[in-house]
């Protein structure tokens, strides 16, 4: 995924961008821009790339993404519907010089200070929004500049949320590294199934297992080998939501080699077995339905 730098805005005289986004896929590889970003998922499912995270999606995902902070989604499986997404961009000049340090604005300000590592906010919070982010493409430029700092206070009072990359991430990324990361992502999408190495991965960028161990831990902050379980229990999660596969069906469907190597895994990231991972959010599904 190539970390490509976008200026989103510096062609328009708007001071900010929002559009629907509706294809087959996602087909933005991995970048950044110096503007904010508030992304709805309509429909669609698969992979968050945001920072050094990786988190699974589905239909209800609303995120912030920081300035400057490398992001992307990418589609993976079979898509029952295509792509839709409400994407708002914004530069911190959104209202002018100095704005977000007025007294009116502390906690649109707080909030745009924790999204250098990406908000994920909660599934309840995202429904609530819903009506007010699908309108917002379509209303006349000031009104949509008002409905967006609405939405942006909302959110700003919101205390259920995820921060998602981690605190020592540094988005400091060259053209190389983006290619080679775009390598990376690539392969063990492609080959999830399969066993998976450091030697051949390795060599795909020509590089020794050593010099490829110290080189992905410097652009991931984590080693190789923990960034490909956790690209598993992320499609793990996304299975246990979207199918009604067993979890020994889904633990080969995502490479693992037992089912004891699974649960263990689920257990250390989600901090929760598969079966009970399911369930909770089959209960708040029911739960929103209920209260949206």
């Amino acid at each position: 995924m190539k970390a490509e730098y976008r200026n989103v805005l510096s062609q328009t005289a708007q001071s900010l961008l929002v559009f629907v986004f509706e294809d087959k896929e996602f087909p933005a590889a991995w970048h950044f821009h110096p503007q904010f970003e508030l992304t709805y998922i309509k429909s669609s499912s698969g992979m968050r790339y945001i920072g050094d995270s990786i988190y699974n999606f589905s239909p209800g995902d609303l995120v912030l993404v920081g300035t400057n902070l490398p992001h992307c989604w990418k589609t993976v499986g079979e898509q029952k519907t295509p792509v839709q997404a409400v994407i708002s961009q914004f530069s911190e000049e959104l209202l002018g010089y100095n704005w977000l340090e007025k007294t009116e604005f502390q906690n649109i300000r707080k909030m745009l200070q924790l999204s250098s590592r990406g908000i994920k906010f909660s599934e309840i919070t995202a429904a609530e929004q819903e009506d007010t982010l699908l309108e917002l493409p379509h209303l006349p430029p000031f009104e949509k500049l008002l409905s967006l700092l609405n939405i942006l206070n909302s959110l700003s009072k919101e205390k259920d949320y995820f921060l998602l990359a981690s605190p020592d991430f540094i988005p400091n990324i060259t053209k190389e590294d983006s290619n080679r990361i775009s390598i990376i992502q690539a392969y063990v999408k492609n080959n999830v199934q399969s066993r998976i190495t450091i030697k051949e991965v390795a060599a795909l960028l020509r590089l020794t297992e050593v010099s490829f161990c110290r080189y992905f831990k410097k652009i991931h902050n984590k080693p190789f080998i923990t960034f490909l379980n956790e690209f598993r229990i992320a499609l793990a999660c996304k299975l246990l939501i979207e199918t009604d596969l067993t979890v020994n069906e889904i633990g080969y469907e995502c490479g693992f080699n037992s089912i004891s190597l699974l649960h263990r895994l689920f257990k250390r990231f989600m901090r929760q077995t598969p079966v009970e991972y399911r369930n909770s959010y089959h209960s708040i599904s029911v739960h929103i339905s209920k209260t949206v």
